[in-house]
Formats: C-alpha cells, sequence, structure tokens
C-alpha cells in the first residue's frame, strides 16, 4: 500500500510540474514598446540584463515610489540593471500626455531612467508585454495597481512579481536583484 502511495504522489507532482510551466515560445527581450518621447524601444538592446517593468502613475498614492526606483536605477545600472517606468492610465490615475508625464518626472523627482509612453496594462488592450507576462506567469503579473513590479532575469524570463506596497529598495526585491545580476 505504501509503495502505491508514493508511486501516485510522485505521478501527481508530475502532472502539476508539467502544468505550470511556461513555454516561453517570446521572451521579454522579443518585444518594443514606445519611450515616453516617442521612439521605439528595442528591448533586444536590454538583452543580457536584468529589468524590472514598473507600471506608473502621477496621481496614485504610491507616486513617491518613482524616488526609490531612480535609487535602485542609480545603485545597479552599472551592474547590468534596468528600471522600465511604464506610466500607465489603467487605473485612472495617469495625465493625459506623455509630455505631462515627462515633465512631472522630470521636475518632481528628478527621473532618469527609461519611462515609455502612457500604456495600457491590463484588460483586452494591455500592452503585449502585459499579454505575454500573463501568459507565461499567470495572474500574478497582471498589475493589480500602480507601481505594481514585474522583474525580468537575464535570460528574459519573469523572475518574480511584487506589489504595489512593496517599496522599491526593500530587501526583498534587492536581495533578489542581487542574487541574478
Amino acid at each position: 500500500m505504501k509503495k502505491f502511495t508514493i508511486i501516485g504522489i510522485t505521478i501527481i507532482m508530475f502532472f502539476f510540474k508539467n502544468s505550470v510551466a511556461a513555454n516561453y515560445d517570446k521572451i521579454f527581450f522579443d518585444f518594443k514598446i514606445n519611450s515616453i518621447t516617442g521612439e521605439v524601444i528595442d528591448l533586444n538592446d536590454y538583452k543580457d540584463k536584468v529589468v524590472m517593468v514598473v507600471n506608473t502613475a502621477s496621481y496614485c498614492g504610491f507616486t513617491k515610489q518613482y524616488a526609490e526606483l531612480q535609487t535602485l536605477w542609480d545603485n545597479y545600472k552599472s551592474k547590468g540593471f534596468i528600471v522600465l517606468g511604464i506610466p500607465s492610465n489603467s487605473f485612472n490615475q495617469e495625465k493625459k500626455s506623455n509630455t505631462e508625464v515627462k515633465e512631472f518626472c522630470d521636475v518632481n523627482f528628478d527621473i532618469d531612467f527609461p519611462l515609455t509612453s502612457i500604456t495600457d496594462v491590463k484588460g483586452e488592450n494591455a500592452h503585449e508585454i502585459y499579454q505575454w507576462a500573463k501568459e507565461n506567469y499567470g495572474k500574478s503579473a497582471v498589475p493589480k495597481w500602480n507601481f505594481y513590479k514585474i522583474l525580468i532575469n537575464r535570460q528574459g524570463k519573469i523572475e518574480d512579481t511584487f506589489s504595489s506596497l512593496t517599496n522599491p529598495m526593500s530587501k526583498k526585491i534587492t536581495n533578489i536583484i542581487e542574487k541574478i545580476l
């Protein structure tokens, strides 16, 4: 009886393992997105780097996280780390134009990490990066609110996700970044 139980558990574990494995027909570096000033950002230019993708908003209670995102970028960019801010009005808390967002970030936070144009991050109109993230990592990759963080490893796959409540400079985030850099 004990032998059959062990075999049964092993078979069940095998099926669960395969059912949650991501296919990754594409990796993060296969995509492009428009910058806040209109140029195309080819994410292949970030190949072999660690990237933190963050959906941002100017009128959110978490907007002060811009300062910690800038610190994170300053601390790790020389080691191959990128912060990619993706302004989004998916939660109705972003300014109306890319120009307004860029000015807000420059004046209030002196941001110099890459920012994209205002982009949908959830629902049917979500940018293909977010559709890819959901497809390969599940619902935990779908932003629940502004300043949701998706950490992409050097292989272009999702390493982990972090809620809006997790500060960018928290040990929870910096420990993983240091581990995968």
